[in-house]
């Protein structure tokens, strides 16, 4: 795609037309390095007739090669007024039928991303009579909250064989990936007012780990073991001190 359409169509001039062109690229840290590079020369060699708009999430991604080449432009995520007032909206004029436990249900799983709000709305909407909290998450295929409430439990109250085999089981059964699990549940466990400080380091700590594990394409029920043992060796700590 870059050498060729974005090529063809920043090379080429329109006659008796001084205007600029204006290339977007959306999900930009999406392409691969080789790309990118390819896309730097074509900057650079066609930068009297078009500009380049690069759209992604994570900067981090972008070579530095394009980064210095760019002026960047940092936006901070929609507040959760401004994304429900267009939601709303949106859904009136779809004439989709919303619970607000629904609505609540996107909000949370969006991230204050107003793209991933409408495509998630649009997805259940399509595969769900009513956009509730129930059909919402099972759209998305994020952990429904009872469920991240029972595995915590899990983890917090039985012993190592226990747990794994019960979060092994929901986990294939539901189809729930084990990175999903660990977003969630870091969530859960900042909110728990009886944990103190040190217990709950020795937690984020254990679970960072598993998370960085997980990105390189492990076996994910040795990582499940990995973060039960994570739980049990916090709950074996406190009993100690």
């Amino acid at each position: 795609v870059v050498r060729n359409e974005i090529k063809e169509f920043a090379g080429t001039k329109q006659l008796f037309n001084k205007g600029i062109k204006l290339i977007i690229l959306d999900e930009a840290d999406a392409m691969t390095s080789d790309a990118q590079f390819a896309l730097r020369r074509i900057i650079e060699k066609y930068t009297k007739n078009a500009r380049f708009c690069l759209v992604c999430n994570y900067v981090s991604k972008i070579i530095p090669a394009l980064q210095s080449r760019c002026t960047r432009f940092r936006f901070a995520p929609l507040s959760r007024d401004q994304i429900e007032g267009r939601l709303t909206e949106v859904a009136e004029a779809e004439k989709c039928k919303t619970t607000q436990d629904g609505i609540d249900a996107i909000l949370r799983l969006s991230g204050g991303d107003m793209r991933r709000v409408l495509n998630l709305l649009q997805s259940t909407a399509m595969s769900a009579e009513v956009v509730d909290e129930t059909s919402v998450y099972l759209t998305s295929g994020a952990p429904l909250p009872a469920d991240m409430d029972q595995i915590l439990d899990w983890l917090m109250n039985h012993n190592f064989q226990t747990a794994c085999e019960q979060i092994t089981a929901m986990c294939t059964m539901k189809g729930y990936a084990l990175a999903d699990v660990l977003a969630e549940l870091t969530s859960k466990i900042m909110c728990l007012e009886n944990l103190d400080s040190v217990p709950l380091g020795m937690l984020l700590d254990g679970m960072s780990n598993v998370e960085h594990r997980l990105a390189f394409g492990p076996d994910e029920k040795i990582q499940i073991a990995s973060l039960v043992g994570v739980f049990v060796r916090t709950r074996e700590a406190i009993s100690v001190s």
